[in-house]
């Protein structure tokens, strides 16, 4: 999903395409993807003002790695309905049923987290492909509070609340039903979507480098992180 257009990072473009460690974010993402698995479909959903851009970022750094490129939606629910439709066209091009099986998975991931890892996301996969629906956490660290519109708060309990990392792997006939659901704004990831159409999520150990890439100060940490390795 690099369907952002990157206002928060006050940049002349999306934060999806700027130079991270010498490479532009979103291919350091669809290269993870690659290596864990070159035969994985990697469908990429762009918006339509960007696809052209796109295609000349690849030319220019002689990007090769395999992937379909579709155009997003008005909202994320819209543009992972795009992806999820395109995957059912590959399917049929390639002579296969258009809905998929039990044992087939989907993982729909934030481009703007490039510093997952192949251990990663195996650890993802294999958890969807045992329990169907999983989602990566990360303990929450800081103390929390409810507050309420008239600015009145409340302490919460820290320990029951988790902050929520993509990929979130879910087996595919799952996933599609969940996104023939109509539209609503509750829907801030894919599982909520899913839980929303009866299904159970799991939750797996996320990745603390697994960065969401939103502000200048992220790029900063992010480029840390990759010297680093």
């Amino acid at each position: 999903m690099a369907g952002g257009s990157g206002t928060r990072m006050a940049a002349d473009m999306p934060k999806q395409f700027l130079p991270l460690a010498g490479r532009p974010v979103l291919m350091r993402t669809l290269e993870v993807f690659y290596q864990y698995d070159p035969a994985l479909c990697l469908v990429m959903v762009l918006p339509a003002a960007h696809l052209i851009f796109w295609k000349q970022l690849c030319r220019q750094w002689s990007f090769d790695v395999p992937h379909h490129v579709v155009e997003g939606g008005r909202e994320r629910f819209f543009s992972v309905k795009n992806g999820l439709l395109k995957i059912q066209q590959l399917r049929c091009a390639a002579q296969q049923p258009p809905k998929a099986g039990r044992d087939d998975l989907v993982a729909v991931h934030d481009a703007v987290r490039p510093l997952i890892n192949v251990d990663f996301v195996g650890r993802c996969y294999e958890a969807a492909s045992r329990y169907g629906s999983i989602v990566p956490v990360l303990p929450m660290t800081e103390s929390v509070r409810r507050v309420a519109a008239n600015g009145e708060s409340q302490a919460e309990d820290r320990h029951g609340f988790f902050r929520v990392q993509t990929p979130q792997v879910f087996r595919a006939d799952v996933l599609w039903n969940a996104y023939q659901q109509d539209y609503r704004p509750e829907f801030t990831d894919d599982a909520s979507v899913v839980e929303a159409s009866g299904e159970r999520v799991y939750v797996v150990n996320g990745l603390r480098e697994n960065l969401k890439i939103t502000m200048p100060e992220d790029m900063v940490l992010a480029e840390y992180w990759l010297k680093g390795k």
